[in-house]
């Protein structure tokens, strides 16, 4: 019975209020955010130590001194290929290892050559390529270079901190360390730091929790400033504006995966996922900077403050700039890991990023198109119902998703006998009509002897273990719960295998997944998470791995979802995530509202996501929590149909939103933007794989194109996909008329043209405009030089669309030329991997439409080309003719608004053809 109560009080607690501020840290609650932001700068105390150099092909290293205490540290600066650089610091003679992130990197980085063309003792330069690296031996400075122009400067306010690993034993009142035979010479003498001052140095307590802290204070930070920089961005998950905001005089950003329902907006405080790699970006250049640490981390951010070092750094760069904006990142413990992204433009920085942690792999067609959710669909009967609803009113959907309740008790692999008694038959209702089925898993798993999972973790020794070395009881869902050691590769093998089904029997392989709760989510834990205490595989305090947790979950199902189908590629969707994780889960943006501030926020957070690696992000389109208007969830389905992924979802106490329970007016007006959703499927979809192939953001922010026009800067309310099309959702209450940057290609404001593209009516000008709004109406522009794939036959489900006809939109520039390519496959399998795809290239020269095949075809496709729009043409064609395999024919040529149409070009998908206007 207590079990019962506390875990009603739990859910009651957890899921009936919105957000307390006051159950989540701030800088000055965390004893080392508060240690490192009391450095002071321009006063660094480290120091190159002379004659400590070694040269390698592509690296060097140099010994390191604190001045204050002596200590000695190694620093390794590598050269990358892609115009990089990795920066490595730690400790010389640690007391016991320090912790280094692994699983985050795709592979590991290729090294570039470097020379070095001076060394003495104020300072090294070496090269590589077309960059130089500075390294200031007193005090400490590194500055960066692409091409001549100063990008990068780590150190140059001076804030760097390294907190040496040391015994306990220290007396501050006797300034002398005890025990003195255990520590190395380094430390012996006078060591006394600020560490021992603080009070939280070695235990904190937050709230009602404790953390012994058993190693002490050894918290890690270091500045970067950025002298070409007007605009930082990146460092995901925040709900705050896509541009980073100063935090002088207010907090940090803060990267540490929480469980934080009904979100504030606006807010620097940290959400689910974490991804420490954060872009400077101006007119002359964009540089970025990933901080590979998987510990609590701060980081500030200065955008006016007056920099100590900044006439120097200004002087040395010609910077204009008198005080460079700069980020300050601090973490709790680790080592300093970074990466130097040195563009110069914007989607140089991103695919340098994306070679370093990986791409997001090709998702299935169903994965891009609609998903319907909610927790809780009851039983089989209401996702019938559900399924047989969106078949009657006609509207497209690919996948039902069950939350929690489907199980047996909140037992992870079991299934509710009573609610869903066959559920093979239902998962192939669906997948006969061509959807699917996407069923959560979470890590917290229920602690009944009863229950398999538990008992063999229990057996094995697998989930996370006190201090004392016993298994870690928390509350969640279940009531009393455990967390599975993901970090333990049996672990993780054992949890994949559950997957397979000869053990997940009820399933099939066409059941996909969604892993949530694994920041992980801890009701009673400190700050609804896991005591920073607790034990990991060899010992590692969660402190060391803490936003990895999630990271290592998702490996662990991708993997398994692999081993159960080699074929198949895995969807898996998940809330927590880390540097990496893109490669084995879509995101989302958690538990949202439903208000029109949180519409907003969905375009602004998945953009920094998007940057950060993340592609595959949506929002709960209507909000999770509270009940959307009709007018919010009309918008809100318009939105999230421009959005990767795009999913209904909402919470066990809101009322049923299916889109039919809504007025006609709003049905339709949501029918009409998931059918719009659909048609751009094969755009999508050829994103996906270019993103794949070459690292280049899905959506990005208007400046990855416009790197010159300063007004497109701070613009998080349309955005790009791809170079294509650009999107301005209408997201205010009421309007009936939104404003529409269209941005500016260089410094004399010339712009692209820009169509319509409801009916190709052309925009030439840069500079924002008033654009009338009606209930249908979603601001969609094409840029003028590109062509676009459609299909253009609604269907129930994405899947059953496969073989259906293209229909190529044609927006030409100022030239009157264009061109854009056309990706397809199986839209299941990893055959394209073995070259089973078409991959076609279209160009328009003003007079003809012809294709390029990229790859010879070796995909056979049943589909064909039904029709090609053109819009731009300053003369009305007088006919068409197309030629195939030698052999010409007539087409007819019709007027459609602003463009044309050439009919029933017939052509297959895979065969060469030329479209010739006459005029």
């Amino acid at each position: 019975m207590r079990l019962i109560i506390f875990v009603l009080i739990a859910f009651i607690f957890h899921m009936t209020f919105g957000v307390d501020p006051n159950n989540f840290k701030k800088c000055e609650q965390s004893s080392f955010c508060r240690r490192c932001r009391k450095i002071a700068p321009g006063n660094s105390k480290f120091a190159l130590v002379p004659g400590s150099m070694n040269t390698y092909s592509n690296a060097i290293t140099v010994d390191l001194i604190n001045k204050d205490t002596q200590h000695l540290y190694v620093v390794k600066l590598e050269a990358l290929v892609n115009n990089s650089y990795r920066l490595i610091i730690d400790e010389k003679t640690p007391l016991r290892p320090r912790y280094k992130v692994t699983h985050a990197l795709v592979a590991e980085p290729q090294p570039e050559n470097i020379n070095i063309e001076k060394e003495d003792q104020n300072e090294v330069v070496l090269t590589s390529g077309y960059n130089k690296a500075v390294i200031v031996a007193d005090p400490f400075r590194i500055d960066f270079y692409e091409n001549n122009v100063l990008a990068v400067s780590a150190n140059a306010k001076g804030l760097m901190n390294f907190e040496h690993l040391r015994k306990k034993s220290f007396n501050p009142d006797e300034n002398v360390v005890e025990n003195a035979d255990d520590v190395s010479e380094t430390e012996k003498g006078p060591v006394a730091t600020p560490q021992e001052d603080d009070p939280g140095a070695w235990e904190e307590n937050f709230n009602s929790h404790h953390d012994s802290k058993p190693h002490g204070p050894e918290a890690v930070a270091l500045d970067f400033s950025f002298p070409e920089a007007e605009a930082l961005f990146g460092i995901p998950e925040h709900a705050d504006s896509f541009i980073l905001k100063s935090t002088s005089g207010t907090e940090p950003y803060r990267l540490y995966n929480l469980d934080v329902f009904e979100y504030l907006i606006d807010s620097k405080m940290a959400l689910y996922g974490s991804v420490p790699v954060l872009y400077a970006h101006g007119p002359q250049c964009t540089a970025g900077v990933l901080w590979l640490n998987a510990a609590e981390t701060w980081v500030d951010i200065n955008t006016a403050e007056r920099n100590v070092v900044s006439s120097i750094v200004s002087f040395v760069s010609g910077s204009r700039k008198a005080d460079p904006q700069s980020a300050h990142f601090m973490s709790e413990t680790g080592i300093i890991d970074t990466f130097i992204m040195l563009g110069p433009s914007p989607m140089d920085a991103f695919k340098q990023y994306a070679s370093l942690t990986g791409t997001a792999p090709l998702p299935q067609m169903f994965a891009l198109a609609y998903h319907q959710c909610r927790w809780n669909y009851n039983d089989a009967a209401d996702v019938e119902s559900v399924v047989t609803k969106f078949d009657e009113f006609d509207i497209p959907m690919d996948a039902m998703w069950l939350d929690i309740e489907y199980t047996d008790g909140k037992k992870y692999f079991t299934w509710n006998s009573y609610k869903f008694p066959e559920p093979l038959e239902m998962i192939k209702n669906l997948t006969d009509l061509g959807r699917h089925l996407v069923i959560i898993i979470d890590p917290h798993i229920k602690r009944d002897n009863n229950y398999f999972f538990h008992k063999h973790c229990t057996d094995e020794g697998y989930y996370v273990k006190t201090k004392e070395g016993k298994d870690y009881e928390g509350w969640c869902w279940p009531g009393a719960a455990s967390y599975p050691d993901f970090f333990r590769k049996d672990v993780r093998d054992y949890y994949a295998q559950q997957y397979m089904l000869e053990n997940f029997s009820t399933t099939t392989i066409d059941v996909m997944l969604w892993n949530d709760m694994n920041e992980p989510s801890v009701f009673n834990g400190p700050e609804v998470t896991m005591p920073k205490d607790l034990l990991h595989e060899n010992d590692w305090e969660h402190r060391n791995l803490h936003n990895l947790y999630g990271h290592m979950h998702i490996m662990a199902t991708f993997e398994g979802l692999l081993n159960r189908d080699p074929k198949q590629r895995p969807f898996i969707l998940t809330r927590s995530h880390y540097a990496g994780s893109q490669r084995f889960a879509a995101i989302w943006t958690g538990d949202n509202l439903a208000d029109w501030g949180h519409l907003q926020h969905s375009i602004k957070m998945c953009l920094s996501e998007a940057v950060a690696g993340f592609s595959f992000c949506g929002a709960d389109v209507g909000g999770f929590f509270g009940n959307p208007t009709p007018e919010l969830f009309g918008r809100w389905y318009q939105t999230g149909a421009f959005l990767p992924f795009f999913r209904s979802h909402s919470h066990i106490d809101t009322a049923r939103r299916e889109p039919w329970l809504y007025p006609e007016a709003t049905r339709l007006i949501i029918r009409d933007a998931i059918r719009k959703r659909y048609s751009y499927l094969p755009l999508w979809y050829t994103m996906f794989y270019e993103h794949e192939l070459n690292g280049g953001p899905v959506i990005r922010p208007l400046l990855a194109h416009y790197p010159k026009d300063t007004n497109s800067f701070t613009v998080d309310n349309q955005f790009l996909l791809q170079n294509r099309l650009m999107v301005r959702p209408v997201m205010e209450q009421g309007v009936s008329k939104v404003s529409v940057l269209f941005p500016a290609i260089d410094d004399k404001k010339t712009s692209d043209l820009w169509y319509d593209a409801d009916d190709y009516q052309k925009y030439d000008q840069a500079g924002s405009q008033t654009i009338p709004v009606n209930d249908y109406k979603i601001p969609v522009y094409q840029r003028g030089g590109t062509i676009v794939p459609k299909k253009e036959r609604i269907r129930r489900a994405a899947t059953l669309m496969k073989n259906d006809p293209y229909t190529l939109i044609v927006a030409l520039d100022r030239d009157g030329k264009a061109e854009g390519t056309l990706y397809l496959d199986d839209e299941k399998t990893f055959d394209y991997r073995q070259g089973k795809f078409i991959y076609i290239n279209y160009k328009f020269d003003g007079r003809k439409l012809y294709n390029e095949f990229i790859n010879r075809p070796k995909y056979v496709s049943k589909s064909w080309i039904e029709r090609v729009v053109i819009a731009g043409l300053t003369k009305a064609p007088k006919s068409a003719t197309i030629t195939v395999d030698g052999l010409t024919q007539e087409l007819k040529v019709q007027p459609k608004e602003h463009a044309y149409v050439v009919r029933k070009p017939g052509v297959a998908i895979n065969k060469d053809f030329e479209i010739t206007l006459s005029f």
